[in-house]
């Protein structure tokens, strides 16, 4: 199993209180946890990626667990998940993200129905990605659908990989264009 080298984490908040109307008393926040590891198959094909999956739970775990406990675990309504990966790597380094960082965010909220968004890219360092966001019970919650901008400087270099979790404490500040309410899911399949 590859080992997980961590050069750099980086925890950011957006608190929004207004969107040019009148300012909310509980401001919306958006905030998400990066690590930047070293690509244990960077510059080489590899055929089995499942070892660098499992490898990267805990890494996912710690960083659910940060954002969590940031937010307030009961506060949290949108996720999702993005990956950069160095120009010596390939996309699929970045997608074993997909249940190394949904599985973690799951676990650590309650295991919410609704599948988690997700955005990678492979790219240079300072590249930034625009994460989508949606409900964490039901993917089509309209109100709930929001991205947040992620990126650090000085990373990927090409033989890292930049993985974030991103978590939310709502829907965009005054939505007002209809669409299914939070409020009125009912069929609890992670959709309606």
């Amino acid at each position: 199993m590859p080992s997980i080298e961590i050069r750099k984490r980086s925890l950011i908040v957006e608190t929004t209180w207004h969107e040019g109307g009148p300012a909310v008393k509980v401001p919306l926040k958006l905030a998400a946890a990066s690590a930047v590891i070293r690509n244990p198959y960077a510059g080489r094909y590899e055929e089995d990626l499942m070892p660098f999956m499992a490898a990267l739970r805990p890494l996912g775990h710690e960083l659910a667990t940060e954002l969590a406990d940031l937010l307030g675990k009961e506060n949290v309504e949108v996720y999702s998940k993005a990956a950069i990966v160095g120009i010596n790597g390939e996309m699929e380094h970045g997608a074993v993200w997909h249940e190394a960082g949904g599985w973690a965010m799951r676990e650590v909220l309650g295991n919410p129905k609704a599948m988690v968004p997700a955005v990678k890219a492979v790219a240079s360092a300072g590249y930034r990605v625009m994460v989508p966001v949606h409900y964490i019970h039901a993917s089509y919650v309209r109100s709930h659908f929001n991205s947040i901008e992620v990126g650090i400087q000085d990373a990927p270099r090409p033989d890292e990989i930049l993985f974030t979790l991103v978590m939310g404490t709502g829907g965009r500040v005054y939505s007002r264009l209809g669409g299914l309410l939070k409020e009125n899911v009912s069929v609890n399949d992670g959709q309606r």
